[in-house]
């Protein structure tokens, strides 16, 4: 693609210098013309000669321009030399095949999948508008649905009838002993390793 890119950038440029140069040529016979009417017009002499001296310069500028245009036609051959006709009907097979491979995408991504074809819109819009409804009456004044509202007249507590949490620390029964000591935290002491000698 780039090569295609390029060759089409250049052909461009030599093709706007190619028309600036043929403007220039048609300048240059213009003025050829004009010095040749004046040769013919002027008697043979210093004047006339510097009238042949300036038609010398056009003519060679002429020349030069000419050049100029063939070296440009050589130039846009060997940039034409370099593009393979391979090369460019690979790319648009290329880019035919990532065409193929996004309406293959695309035509994936609009399917609809397990809707019935026969499904009354208006029937769906009924629902909806049920729906809404009945959202509208379960929300409060905050905008909150009921189901996400605390129960007010709900005791949780009563339901599950747990006792109550001890409180401070738990008295021995009568004949037993604390065999464990407590740490800091009240939390069971890690014994400490006795050292063998």
């Amino acid at each position: 693609m780039k090569v295609f890119v390029s060759v089409q950038k250049e052909k461009g440029k030599i093709n706007k210098r190619g028309e600036t140069v043929d403007e220039k040529i048609k300048k240059l016979d213009a003025e050829l013309s004009r010095y040749k009417e004046q040769i013919k017009k002027t008697r043979p002499g210093p004047a006339q000669e510097a009238v042949k001296a300036r038609a010398m310069r056009v003519l060679k500028q002429k020349r030069m321009y000419m050049s100029a245009l063939k070296s440009a036609n050589k130039e846009l051959k060997g940039m034409m030399k370099t593009v393979k006709i391979e090369d460019i009907d690979n790319l648009q097979d290329e880019m035919m095949d990532l065409m193929d491979i996004s309406n293959e995408i695309q035509e994936s991504l609009g399917r609809s999948y397990n809707v019935p074809d026969d499904i009354d819109e208006e029937e769906l819009l009924g629902e909806l508008d049920a729906l809404e409804v009945d959202m509208g009456t379960e929300m409060d004044a905050d905008g909150v649905p009921s189901y996400l509202q605390p129960d007010k007249d709900h005791d949780v507590e009563a339901e599950l009838n747990l006792p109550s949490a001890p409180i401070g620390h738990a008295t021995i029964p009568a004949g037993r002993s604390n065999v464990q000591a407590e740490d800091e935290l009240g939390l069971p002491a890690v014994p400490h390793a006795s050292i063998r000698n």
